[in-house]
């Protein structure tokens, strides 16, 4: 279009060309259209595994989050900085100074390459993880919804909260269950071994439950549940037991257990004349659930993980 010309034939650059008169202005853009999240609050938490800058001034290129390639062969310095263990340079120093092994073996030679997809990598003893595409989660399961990834009778479920990460490509599922009245910590994952041997009873990974129960709860109770109820499908012990509160006809214990039969807490405690009103679980091995709000997940920190691996022998 041709700009309209000043008396002396030159184009007038200053002035603008106005819409017409009645021209509609663009909308923004609406939002997305569809059906709405039965959960809404399924939000990361605030702090995750984000790359921070190097101090040690290397290019932020040297600690770049693509996954490696399968078959793809890093240099071992390289693979640390990416898991966030420490920056290029003082992994390298931790190499020398012989607190890294790679697949059991002591590496101390700064040319090293390793398959991050494959390879197990230990800093000082404790597996670090560098796979990329592992993803350990943390999810605060509300009470009433089902600890399965789809439901038949459209109940609310672990699936609904993980629904985004599924559809963009991450194959998860839960480790273990809890019953849909059960609320509290539940590992989600895509991490196959490690979820068999939480979930395995010979490793013996222990659980933590707050319960509120029926009843004014004596002191030494404890000492009856350590020692071994009879159940109609075996014997159970508590690993530990302690009351925190008893007033009133209600009750607040903390109740640890390795095993992980069905309902085996509410039956446990019914069992011993204090049924259970609530129940949640707060811990899995050393990984807390903290103050996470129901419904929300977290991506858990290299040292969680590095603790849950060391639980299993892995």
């Amino acid at each position: 279009m041709n700009r309209p010309a000043r008396r002396d034939g030159t184009p007038d650059r200053n002035r603008s060309s106005a819409p017409k008169q009645g021209a509609r202005k663009p909308q923004k853009q609406a939002g997305r259209q569809g059906g709405v999240p039965r959960l809404s609050n399924a939000k990361p938490a605030r702090t995750q595994n984000v790359p921070v800058p190097d101090p040690e001034g290397y290019a932020p290129s040297d600690h770049g989050t693509a996954p490696a390639a399968p078959g793809e062969q890093i240099r071992l310095q390289k693979v640390l900085a990416q898991a966030g263990v420490a920056s290029r340079r003082v992994a390298e120093d931790m190499i020398a100074d012989g607190r890294v092994e790679v697949d059991g073996e002591i590496v101390v030679e700064q040319g090293r390459r390793v398959d991050p997809n494959v390879a197990v990598v230990r800093v000082d003893g404790v597996r670090v993880l560098v796979n990329e595409n592992l993803v350990h989660l943390v999810l605060n399961k509300p009470r009433g919804w089902q600890s399965t990834m789809s439901d038949d009778m459209g109940r609310p479920c672990v699936g609904d909260i993980v629904a985004e990460r599924v559809a963009a490509g991450q194959r998860l599922f839960h480790v273990g269950r809890l019953d849909a009245d059960t609320e509290g910590l539940l590992l989600v994952t895509n991490d196959g071994e490690l979820a068999h041997r939480l979930m395995h009873p010979s490793y013996e990974v222990p659980k933590t439950y707050l319960a509120w129960v029926h009843g004014e709860v004596p002191r030494s109770l404890g000492n009856k549940l350590r020692s071994g109820i009879e159940l109609e499908d075996g014997p159970v012990k508590a690993d530990k037991f302690s009351v925190l509160e008893a007033s009133e006809g209600r009750s607040m214990v903390r109740i640890v257990l390795h095993e992980g039969r069905k309902h085996i807490v509410r039956r446990l405690l019914a069992e011993v004349g204090h049924p259970v009103e609530r129940l949640v679980r707060t811990h899995v091995g050393s990984v807390a659930l903290g103050d996470q709000r129901p419904g929300s997940l977290r991506v858990l920190g290299r040292d969680d993980v590095g603790a849950l691996y060391k639980a299993v022998g892995l």
